[in-house]
């Protein structure tokens, strides 16, 4: 699958964290990306805070996550309906290209990474009811991989088709559920890919539309 690199997914959390609200997270890395920004439109009326970018070995920005709702800590037997949250990812489309050092190429960038760091987000936020402690690190492991290969078949049986609006205008996305939450991918008419994941918020009312001040959020 042509896709970033899977190291800069975001941090999973640990026991008890919450990674969120972002007033306290720094803009700087958004200011830097040389590609639109993208969350909820204004339909959505809630609380929004920055997560974090991801970059590349050369260290430009590739991607992002922009947080919409309650700020989600790792899913708790007893809070997951407690908990309402959209994480929308934006991720330049970038064609296969040279690093800065001209030394080799770097990954391309597709509608499957959108999907694949969504599904990541998503599992960050997620521990099973009743699982050890110590048997987390290796279900996420094995869950990390499925998400992988779930994003490198977007035409498999696992996604169905689901038609939002991007900056207003209908764009399909590709959408899956599971028992943790949502997550879906597509791409917009600016040069990005966009991938959201979330719990206690329906994905079928939702809307996307580029950021007009990314400071605003600092």
């Amino acid at each position: 699958m042509e896709t970033t690199s899977r190291a800069v997914a975001q941090a999973p959390a640990t026991e008890g964290e919450q990674q969120v609200p972002s007033a306290r997270r720094t803009v700087d890395g958004y200011l830097l990306a040389p590609f639109p920004w993208y969350g909820l439109d204004e339909a959505f009326t809630g609380p929004r805070w920055l997560m974090q970018v991801g970059t590349a070995a050369d260290g430009a920005v590739e991607h992002g996550s922009i947080g919409h709702g309650d700020g989600p800590s790792v899913r708790h037997e007893g809070t997951e309906d407690k908990e309402k949250f959209a994480v929308a990812v934006t991720v330049a489309a970038n064609p296969s290209r040279r690093s800065a050092d001209g030394t080799g190429l770097l990954e391309a960038t597709s509608v499957s990474s959108a999907a694949w760091l969504a599904g990541v987000g998503l599992l960050s936020f997620t521990w099973p009811g009743q699982m050890d402690h110590s048997l987390r690190d290796d279900w996420l492991d094995q869950q990390t991989e499925t998400a992988w290969a779930l994003a490198d078949d977007l035409a498999g049986p696992a996604w169905s088709t689901l038609s939002l609006p991007v900056d207003g205008v209908p764009t399909p996305f590709h959408y899956r559920e599971s028992e943790f939450g949502w997550v879906l991918a597509g791409s917009t008419q600016e040069g990005v890919h966009v991938g959201a994941y979330g719990r206690g918020m329906s994905a079928y009312g939702l809307g996307f539309a580029m950021i007009k001040d990314i400071s605003a959020y600092a």
